[in-house]
C-alpha cells in the first residue's frame, strides 16, 4: 500500500467514529497478545539461550494465545548484535550483561500490533543505564508530544532533542515511528522528513532507539492513539528498565 492510499483510507476511517473505534478495538486486542506474550518471555529467558530460541518463544506464544498471524518477522537480537536496529535472530547466546531488545507484534482480524521491549539480563553497566533512561526519556517526551495537528516532524523533534542532547543523536539513525493498522506500516509517518499531520484517531508507534556499533542497542515502543488534546497510550507494558 502507498503512503498516498493510505493516507486516503485513514482519512474514510477517521470521518466515521464509529469505524475507528472498531478498528482500535481490533489493534488493542492484538496489542493484548503481545503484551502478554512479553509476560511470558521475562519467565522464559535464561543464559545460553540463543537469539533464535526467544523470537520462536514469542512467536509460539503469540500464535497460540489467539494471534491469526504475526505481524512482521520477529526481532530478537542481544548483545552487541542490539545495536542493530533491524538485527535478525541468530545463534548468538544470550550472557549475564547483555541488553536483549525484543520487537514485535501480532495480527488479531486483520489489525496489526506493534511493540518494542529491551531487557537486561544481569545487571547493566552505568553507561547502558545512561543510555536506556536516555531514550526512555525520549519516548515519553514523543508520547508528550502528540496530539491532533502536530506534523510528524515536530513529534519527532520532540523525542529526537532528548537524544541529540545526551550526546546520542548520530546514533538514532531512523524515525519515531509509523502509522499500523490493516498494514504495519501505514500513513503517518513521524520522523524529520514526514510532512504528515496526525490526526484524531491515527493510531502511531512511538520507538525512539540509541545504537552504539559493536557494543549495544536500546529501543522502546508504544503504539498510541491520537486524540484531540494528546493521545492515549495503547500499550500497558512496563518501561523502567528490566533486570532478569
Amino acid at each position: 500500500i502507498s503512503w498516498k492510499n493510505a493516507d486516503k483510507i485513514i482519512d474514510e476511517i477517521i470521518k466515521n467514529p464509529k469505524n475507528c473505534q472498531a478498528e482500535i478495538e481490533k489493534i488493542k486486542a492484538a496489542q493484548k497478545i503481545a503484551e502478554e506474550a512479553f509476560d511470558h518471555i521475562l519467565t522464559f529467558v535464561k543464559e545460553g539461550m540463543t537469539e533464535k530460541e526467544i523470537s520462536l518463544e514469542l512467536d509460539f506464544y503469540m500464535l497460540s494465545h489467539g494471534a491469526d498471524a504475526l505481524s512482521f518477522e520477529t526481532i530478537a537480537v542481544a548483545g552487541k548484535n542490539s545495536s542493530m536496529p533491524h538485527g535478525v535472530p541468530g545463534d548468538y547466546r544470550v550472557q549475564k550483561g547483555d541488553f536483549i531488545t525484543m520487537d514485535y507484534g501480532a495480527v488479531v482480524d486483520g489489525y496489526h500490533s506493534d511493540m518494542t521491549r529491551t531487557v537486561c539480563l544481569g545487571e547493566p553497566s552505568d553507561k547502558m543505564r545512561e543510555v536506556y533512561n536516555t531514550v526512555l526519556e525520549a519516548q515519553l517526551k514523543g508520547l508528550e508530544a502528540l496530539h491532533d495537528g502536530i506534523t510528524g516532524v515536530d513529534a519527532d523533534k520532540a523525542a529526537r532533542e532528548v537524544i541529540e542532547k545526551a550526546g546520542y543523536g548520530k546514533n538514532f539513525g531512523h524515525g519515531l515511528g509509523h502509522g499500523v493498522g490493516v498494514e504495519i506500516h501505514e500513513s503517518p509517518r513521524l520522523s524529520p522528513k514526514a510532512p504528515h499531520t496526525l490526526k484524531t484517531g491515527h493510531v502511531v508507534t512511538v520507538e525512539p532507539g540509541i545504537y552504539l556499533p559493536d557494543e549495544f542497542g536500546v529501543r522502546i515502543e508504544d503504539m498510541a492513539v491520537i486524540t484531540e488534546n494528546g493521545c492515549i497510550n495503547l500499550t500497558n507494558c512496563p518501561k523502567e528498565l528490566i533486570i532478569l
